[in-house]
């Protein structure tokens, strides 16, 4: 293995990733879901040598959000059983992979996502279901139909879908379970019209609520970031971005993690002992906890409030332990 260095030495902005806290991430998932009872979301860390640690940990289906990330997984030789969680009307990608082997199955939520399926050579769909949260699938009570004319078309259909995303950060988490619980009895419904052996549902928010489905998609678990901890979640915060200072000024500083590096839609990033005012471009300013403790040249990690947006910024994910640099992984599943 090429020594790569220390994280003092990385060139920032940097995602950064501790070794030990991602391993205990996926082996707590790993407890919680075993085995086909997680299906792992890749758009979370658009990363196939992360991927394969959560194969590694025994969960073989994936779900993605992209073409592309169906792609890569199966470039990567982890295309046992991919899930494409998204409606798509050119599947012609999808079918030349399944054409080589690779198990792909398509979400579909209307007779235009149906004949998209059949005409790019995709043989097996699932019904996507809206169980509340107004973005895409169908109505429960229109489930069915679409499921018989899937079948009449040729397609196989495997069960339902639908995602509660809505519900990911209610609070407290009873009241998350009781509205899990609507919005399942609504996916429920659906399945039973459907048939099929997948009731597929969920993220890291639900994951432990949600007892209703079969298999649950989670990804944020495994990196982590600000707004999911503060749920209480038993996942630690394993990824960074690591900045340097490059001004100090009385009363605050300056590091060169900016819009550019971050995912912002979910609020500002945290400094542990700082408070952040705002990010611009290229840079975030924060005031430190303690005056005169920060200075130019010094390494700050900055934690981000949503992990997939963050992600998708950058080129690579460097894992460490301590200040060593253990690998460099490339965000290999980026792009369209």
């Amino acid at each position: 293995m090429a020594d790569l260095g220390t994280v003092a030495g990385l060139t920032t902005p940097a995602l950064l990733v501790e070794d030990t806290l991602l391993e205990a991430n996926l082996a707590t998932m790993s407890a919680a879901l075993p085995g086909d009872r997680l299906r792992p979301h890749v758009k979370a860390h658009k990363c196939t040598a992360l991927a394969a640690r959560q194969h590694a940990a025994g969960h073989h289906g994936f779900t993605c959000a992209t073409v592309r990330e169906v792609e890569g997984m199966v470039a990567a030789g982890l295309g046992d059983d991919l899930l494409l969680a998204n409606e798509v009307l050119d599947m012609r990608r999808l079918g030349a992979l399944v054409a080589e082997g690779a198990r792909v199955t398509a979400a579909v939520d209307s007779s235009q996502t149906i004949a998209a399926a059949v005409d790019g050579g995709v043989r097996e769909v699932v019904i996507d279901v809206n169980v509340g949260l107004p973005r895409c699938g169908c109505p429960p009570e229109k489930a069915g139909d679409l499921a018989a004319s899937a079948r009449e078309r040729g397609l196989a259909v495997r069960g339902v879908m639908g995602y509660e995303g809505h519900l990911m950060m209610v609070t407290p988490e009873a009241e998350r379970t009781r509205l899990t619980e609507e919005a399942m009895k609504l996916l429920l419904a659906a399945h039973a019209e459907v048939g099929g052996d997948l009731v597929s549902a969920g993220g890291t928010g639900t994951h432990a609520v949600n007892t209703w489905a079969s298999e649950i998609q989670a990804g944020s678990y495994a990196l982590m970031d600000t707004a999911y901890g503060s749920l209480g979640l038993p996942f630690a915060q394993a990824l960074s971005v690591l900045g340097t200072v490059i001004s100090v000024s009385e009363g605050w500083a300056v590091a060169d993690v900016g819009l550019k590096s971050l995912g912002m839609d979910h609020g500002n990033p945290t400094i542990e002992g700082a408070s952040v005012w705002y990010c611009s471009d290229e840079h975030i300013t924060f005031a430190p906890s303690t005056p005169g403790s920060v200075h130019v040249g010094d390494r700050v990690r900055v934690l981000p409030a949503h992990v997939d947006p963050t992600v998708a910024l950058h080129e690579a994910m460097y894992l460490a332990s301590g200040d060593r640099v253990l690998e460099r992984w490339p965000v290999d599943l980026r792009g369209w």
